[in-house]
Formats: structure tokens, C-alpha cells, sequence
């Protein structure tokens, strides 16, 4: 994972019309340039700065510099600026927050400083610090309710790496059910949605890594109920199932849901039925699931109920202790008890794999090289980073998740049969 830097850009690059200064050497900016991709944007639509500071700046400090690239982005057609800053000015004691309240006035857009130095910890970390500081203070006021009415939160603290497909099968499930979406923190977010969140009636939560925070924040300054808390995200027919009858229920939509599950139901069947997924074959194999606590955490009972699998190894990048709870009910519900690790890295990966030994790894190309030597027959690129490119966004919730997933499966154990060293010729 990378650091509260990244998890703020992240963060701040999904409100749209805005632009980004990074209050950071050169090479830190980086990050910001790396966080474009995951929030899929135009770069010719969205604009970043940096103040690149040098030597003398981190030695001597460079609030300064800050001051004159405020200044120079007057020329700026936006409606904010969020002002990020790295580890180097924060050690020497750069006040952004200073900063920024002495230059609002002379400029025309709204000015967010958000201190998210990378010492402050994961990109998760990061991400709640955006959303706190842009929460306190764009939402300052409470506006009437706007019924059958929901705002998302953190979508993008997801290790899937087509997320986005993921926030678009939630907001047309949404759409079904009569329930309308006031904000979602963050992705294409217009600063007049952040200004009215609190209209929203209820707020889904899209990630078991971050966002808990903002979810607190809404619920405790304007009364905006949690939704869904206590279930896994929907990954797998049990999660889906649970996830929609949960939601339905509160808006009093429950025919609705009854009719898109048994229509999302039955397709996964016919088509696995006509397709013949060789989930079959891995019936009781000892697997790993190595990802992010909100696609982990279910891709625990998806292994378990529908490629039944037996779970021996749970190792989430994360140690959130909302996940840790969730995850403890799940095991207890299944009956399971495999070896389970937070908050996971490359060593501690690897040498859980060699005690553990499974045959079948989700996980990532990291997991993938770690898994080198130890005689693991598959793993199967199911988060980030993975090898395979992908062009076109791919959810893992819902109906269509779930053949995505066994597609991803059956390409694996395609490519594990095919010969590496030796090539036939055509018979003709």
C-alpha cells in the first residue's frame, strides 16, 4: 500500500471541478500523478500543481512558495483547491492551514487544506483525512431531507481494479429500487453535491477500509442513518442477497429486491450451466485470500459457498477494527476457522504461505511471486496490482460480479495446463 499522501489525492481528484496542489518535493508528487489513473480522469480535464520544493524549502521551510502558487492559480477556471501536503513540509512545520486562510481572500475559489503527510499512515488513512477535512468543511450545513435518498462513501478505497464498474452496478441497483443517490464521496463529485450530503437519508458505505470515519461524521452532525453496516459488501450470491434484501428493507422496496435477485439468480445458474466454470474441480481445496478487507472479506463466504473451498488462510492489508468484527462474524456463521492476518505485508505473506501451504491463492501479481516455490497450483489477479491489462471496467458485486470472478478463475486454470516449455506443431 502507499502512503496518506496518495490516499488524500486519491481522495481529493474525485470532486470535479477542482484541482490539486501538492505541497510536496518533486518525487512525492508522484503520487499524485499515480492517483489520475485510479479515479479514471480525463487529463485534459483535470489539473494538478506542485510547489516542487527543494533544498533550501524543507531545510528553511516553504510557506512562501505555497503563497505564490496559490496566487498563480488564479488563473484557473475551478471552484476549489485542495491543498495537500507531503512529509518534508510538515516535519519543518509548514502551516498550510495558516496558509490557506491567508490567501481565501484573495482568491476566487474555495480553498481545502488537508494535512495527509505520508508519516500519518496507508493511503486508507489517507483517505479518511480527505474526507474528514473536506466533510467539515464543505458540508457545514444541515438541509432538509430528501426522501428514499442515500450518499456513497469511499468507493474508491477498493483493491478491485475496474472499482468503478463496481459504484456503477450500486447506483443502477439504486435506481431500480426508487432510491436516489444525493452525493458520492468520491468519484466525478460536484462541490454542490458535498455541500448538500446532508439531505441524504441514509449513507452506504462501499469499503471495509476506509470511510468509517465519514460515515460517523455524517451520522452524528446530520442524522444520516448507516446502511448495510453489518454485511459484507455484495461479492458472491449470499452477500448480494443479503446486501439487497438489507437495503430493501428499509425502503420498503422488498418485491423489487425479490424480483432482481431471482432474476440475478438465475442467470448466474444458465450461465454456468451452459459454460461449464471448472469451479467444480476445487471442490474442498485448502485456499488464501490475500487482498483488501473489502473485497477479502467476502470473497471469504464466496469461497467457501459458492466454489466450496476451504479457507485456511485470511490476509487483509488493513487492520480496521469494523473489519476485524465483520470478519469474525462471517468465520463464525461459516463454521470455519482458517489462520487470519491484518494489516499484511510481502514477508508476512510469504511466510504464512509456507505454513499454510494452499493450493489456490486470490490475490494479486504480488501474491503471485511470493507464492513462487511453495508449490501453489493457482493464483488467481483478482486485485490490485495484476497483470492483465484491462481496458474496460469489470464489477466483482452483483450477478455479473460473480461470472467475472469465474472468469477470471477459469483463465487461470486454463493457463495452468498449458505447456510452458514445449510447442506443438498443427497437424495440417
Amino acid at each position: 500500500m502507499r502512503c496518506a499522501l496518495s490516499g488524500a489525492a486519491q481522495t481529493a481528484l474525485g470532486v470535479s471541478d477542482s484541482a490539486v496542489l501538492a505541497h510536496a518535493p518533486q518525487g512525492c508528487n508522484y503520487l499524485v500523478d499515480g492517483a489520475f489513473s485510479w479515479q479514471d480522469c480525463d487529463y485534459a480535464q483535470t489539473t494538478t500543481l506542485c510547489t516542487k520544493l527543494c533544498e533550501d524549502e524543507i531545510v528553511h521551510g516553504g510557506e512562501e512558495l505555497l503563497a505564490r502558487t496559490i496566487l498563480e492559480a488564479k488563473e484557473l477556471e475551478i471552484s476549489a483547491l485542495f491543498v495537500l501536503s507531503a512529509c518534508g513540509p510538515e516535519i519543518v512545520g509548514d502551516d498550510i492551514v495558516a496558509v490557506c486562510e491567508d490567501m481565501q481572500p484573495q482568491v476566487d475559489f474555495k480553498i481545502i487544506p488537508i494535512e495527509c503527510a505520508g508519516f500519518r499512515g496507508s493511503q486508507y488513512d489517507g483517505i479518511d483525512i480527505a474526507l474528514e477535512a473536506m466533510l467539515r468543511t464543505l458540508a457545514a450545513n444541515e438541509c432538509p431531507k430528501i426522501p428514499n435518498s442515500v450518499c456513497l462513501v469511499a468507493p474508491h478505497a477498493n483493491a478491485n481494479p475496474t472499482w468503478i464498474a463496481d459504484l456503477a452496478w450500486v447506483k443502477e441497483v439504486l435506481a431500480k429500487l426508487g432510491i436516489k443517490v444525493v452525493a458520492t464521496l468520491t468519484h466525478e463529485t460536484l462541490l454542490s453535491e458535498l455541500t448538500n450530503i446532508s439531505a441524504a437519508e441514509g449513507v452506504l458505505q462501499l469499503s471495509h477500509d476506509a470511510g468509517y470515519k465519514a460515515v460517523s461524521y455524517l451520522a452524528d452532525n446530520f442524522g444520516v442513518e448507516p446502511l448495510c453496516a453489518d454485511v459484507p459488501l455484495p461479492i458472491g450470491l449470499t452477500n448480494t442477497r443479503r446486501w439487497l434484501t438489507s437495503l430493501a428493507k428499509r425502503f420498503n422496496a422488498e418485491r423489487i429486491a425479490e424480483n432482481l435477485i431471482e432474476e440475478g439468480e438465475r442467470m448466474v445458474t444458465e450461465t454456468c450451466r451452459r459454460r461449464w466454470p471448472i469451479a467444480r474441480f476445487f471442490y474442498r481445496t485448502p485456499a488464501a485470500i490475500i487482498a483488501d478487507a473489502t473485497i477479502g472479506i467476502p470473497l471469504v463466504r464466496f469461497a467457501t459457498e459458492e466454489m466450496e473451498l476451504t479457507p485456511a488462510l485470511v490476509a487483509l492489508r488493513s487492520v480496521r477494527p469494523e473489519a476485524r468484527r465483520l470478519l469474525d462474524n462471517e468465520l463464525n456463521n461459516l463454521g470455519i476457522a482458517p489462520h487470519v492476518l491484518y494489516g499484511t505485508d510481502v514477508y508476512a505473506t510469504r511466510r504464512s504461505l509456507a505454513e499454510v501451504r494452499p493450493k489456490v491463492v486470490f490475490g494479486s501479481t504480488i501474491e503471485r511471486h511470493a507464492s513462487e516455490g511453495l508449490d501453489v497450483p493457482y493464483v488467481f489477479e483478482v486485485v490490485r496490482p495484476v497483470r492483465q491489462f484491462r481496458m474496460l471496467n469489470r464489477e466483482y458485486f452483483g450477478y455479473r460480479g460473480i461470472l467475472n470472478l469465474l472468469e477470471c478463475i477459469q483463465n487461470e486454470w486454463s493457463d495452468r495446463w498449458r505447456s510452458k516449455e514445449r510447442r506443438y506443431a498443427a497437424r495440417w
